[in-house]
């Protein structure tokens, strides 16, 4: 790793989060020892005083803004207003207050929901604007795929250094596990579980399972994202992701495999599958700042599967 962020002061929006945990103990290894996570109890991140608020107290010399309003397929249908409206202030705000501040560097986290509906596997960065986002998170991917258009503008009118990446979907142990708004991995980990505690012979799974997605383990997300803040500097977005693109008619019986569940998996073909396809060119974090993911999907589902095992 590089030592760039040694003597650095640090901000990390959603810092206490399932990603954001991971990134701050990886700048911790790095030599950062100056991080600032804001609470969102101290600072709503939607509101402007609440924003310079933080800018005051942190005095920070790079953002790593994370915090996001996120869920699966069902909490964005169910609430899309609040998901772009929150999304975006929290954007524009914490990006703006840090170029008055004149900070040194700006990360945005994007999403792959920004990427275009219809679009040939595997996506590119280039491809970002061919086409509309899946309806179905649409306004949620919109929202954070304008803190890519702001960093660009602000970067040729202010000469800002603000950057964006775009991490695939994310796995691994302490996701989310809440079925209102969980993502699909951790919903199925939970419906297998639950299925064997009350002796059920199936699970009913949303979609027909014809979709695939492409799985990020959380740590390798974490190290992607912060040998990006040290070594990439360029106007360009990035995607973050393995390469292994798996439907979604694979993942659930695999899971069902590794949790012990022996039932049937029936499809619900009256809910949406979403994206028919997502899977990400990762050239660019790999040539630009060196970044590979190294966990095996199945060794990561393992982890995942352990970890909740013994937690619930």
């Amino acid at each position: 790793m590089d030592r760039e962020l040694a003597g650095k002061r640090v901000v990390v929006t959603g810092g206490s989060g399932f990603l954001g945990r991971r990134v701050v103990k990886r700048l911790e290894s790095s030599g950062c020892a100056d991080i600032f996570v804001p609470r969102s109890a101290d600072y709503d991140l939607r509101q402007l005083e609440a924003v310079q608020q933080l800018y005051a107290d942190a005095r920070p010399d790079v953002v790593i803004h994370m915090a996001a309003r996120v869920g699966g397929i069902g909490a964005n249908r169910e609430k899309p207003g609040e998901f772009f409206y929150d999304n975006l202030l929290m954007g524009v705000y914490t990006l703006e207050i840090g170029r008055q501040q004149s900070i040194d560097k700006f990360v945005s986290i994007g999403t792959v929901c920004a990427y275009p509906k219809i679009l040939p596997v595997p996506f590119q960065e280039d491809d970002l604007w061919l086409g509309y986002p899946e309806e179905t998170n649409a306004p949620y991917g919109l929202a954070k795929k304008m803190l890519l258009v702001q960093g660009q503008a602000y970067r040729e009118q202010y000469g800002y250094n603000a950057i964006y990446l775009l991490p695939t979907n994310l796995y691994g142990p302490e996701d989310n596990f809440d079925p209102s708004s969980s993502h699909v991995i951790p919903a199925l980990i939970k419906k297998c579980f639950d299925a064997i505690d009350r002796g059920d012979t199936s699970i009913s799974v949303w979609g027909t399972g014809s979709a695939s997605r492409e799985f990020l383990y959380v740590d390798d997300a974490a190290e992607g994202i912060v040998l990006a803040t040290e070594r990439y500097n360029s106007p360009e977005p990035v995607n973050l992701g393995a390469q292994h693109e798996v439907r979604i008619a694979e993942l659930a019986p695999m899971i069902a495999e590794l949790t012990g569940f022996t039932g049937r998996v029936e499809w619900d073909s009256s809910k949406p599958d979403g994206q028919p396809r997502r899977s990400l060119d990762t050239q660019r974090a790999r040539v630009t700042f060196g970044f590979v993911a190294r966990t095996d999907f199945r060794e990561g589902l393992q982890r995942t599967i352990d970890w909740y095992r013994q937690s619930r």
